[in-house]
């Protein structure tokens, strides 16, 4: 009987790691640590798999704020409910600041994280997966102009 495993280059887990939305298997940026400040939004031009571009049109990326946004409200909206049910909120003492300060605190240090997974989720809106990619070749952007290239 054969084992029942997930294959690698499935699934969207595999976003959550910075892989091109079309292959599921090329990395999206040069660097793989989010932490490594000076390089960590230094994008690909392609997908080093698959050839699929990464910057689709002149300011394509400014899209990914509502995502970056969308992840904030909601790991915010996690802390406090979790801050909720294990420490609680009263009207008679500062825990709803040492929230906010530890919440501020943690978004901080999972910024950089939270903005590479919000440019690869705005890419995988636009940009679907193909389980055939290697057989179809990946599209070229219509709306490309090279001089404002990484102008933003």
């Amino acid at each position: 009987m054969k084992p029942i495993t997930t294959p690698v280059h499935h699934g969207a887990g595999r976003l959550l790691l910075c892989k091109c939305p079309r292959c599921r298997q090329g990395d999206m940026f040069t660097v793989n640590n989010p932490y490594k400040l000076k390089t960590f939004m230094q994008m690909n031009e392609t997908c080093n798999v698959c050839g699929q571009e990464f910057d689709i049109e002149v300011g394509f990326y400014y899209g990914s704020s509502y995502i970056s946004y969308a992840l904030t409200v909601a790991l915010s909206a996690f802390t406090f409910a979790a801050w909720w049910f294990t420490i609680g909120f009263s009207l008679y003492d500062n825990r709803v600041f040492y929230w906010l300060g530890l919440n501020a605190f943690f978004l901080l240090m999972l910024q950089p994280v939270l903005m590479r997974l919000a440019r690869t989720l705005w890419l995988a809106l636009f940009v679907r997966y193909d389980r055939n990619w290697k057989q179809h070749p990946a599209r070229k952007p219509e709306r490309q102009n090279e001089a404002l290239k990484n102008a933003w």
